[in-house]
Formats: structure tokens, sequence, C-alpha cells
């Protein structure tokens, strides 16, 4: 099944749960995805992201409530996303998702 889709997301942060809505765009060559990440705290576009069979990785510009880089990794199996954050000093944060529809 193609890792393409929109899913609802919580990222377990310091500051609570963090819902957003991640969207995955597959690029032509199948090895690369584009998307965003939209949440209470705004939206963040996807940057160098990479597929490699099921497992997603990519990172985001954070800017609220600070300026940061943010590498994200995680696991598509069905409809089911699990992975985790790296925020830097913060450490991994756990990512949920379940695909929409």
């Amino acid at each position: 099944m193609s890792v393409a889709g929109t899913y609802d997301t919580v990222v377990k942060s310091p500051m609570g749960d963090q819902k957003g809505t991640f969207t995955v765009v597959p690029g032509d060559d199948g090895n690369t995805f584009t998307g965003s990440m939209a949440g209470g705290m705004g939206s963040m576009d996807v940057k160098d992201g990479t597929i490699d069979g099921d497992t997603l990785k990519w990172k985001m510009d954070m800017t609220v409530p600070m300026p940061m880089e943010l590498n994200c990794e995680a696991t598509v199996a069905g409809d089911q996303m699990t992975g985790k954050v790296n925020a830097g000093a913060f450490g991994d944060m756990p990512l949920t998702g379940e695909r929409q529809g």
C-alpha cells in the first residue's frame, strides 16, 4: 500500500499532545515526498522527505514557540503511522497517526 495520504497525527510533546494533519505526497520517483504538517501552531512544510519501503524520513522548520529544525521518522502499516519527532535538545517525541478516509 502506498504511503500517500492525509493523516490525523498526535505528537506527544513537553507542551502536551500536539494534534495535526500530516499530508504525504510521493514524488514521481517513488523515493521522495513533499507535504506539510498543519496544527494548532501553524503549518510546516516537509523538507528532504524520503521514502524507503514503508518508512518515511523528513525534516521540518518549526518557528513557534521557538525556531528549531525537527528531524522526523515514521513507519506506515496499513492506515496507521508510528514514529518519532526529534526536537534537538528536547529529544525524541512519539508520533502516531491514522490515515483519513
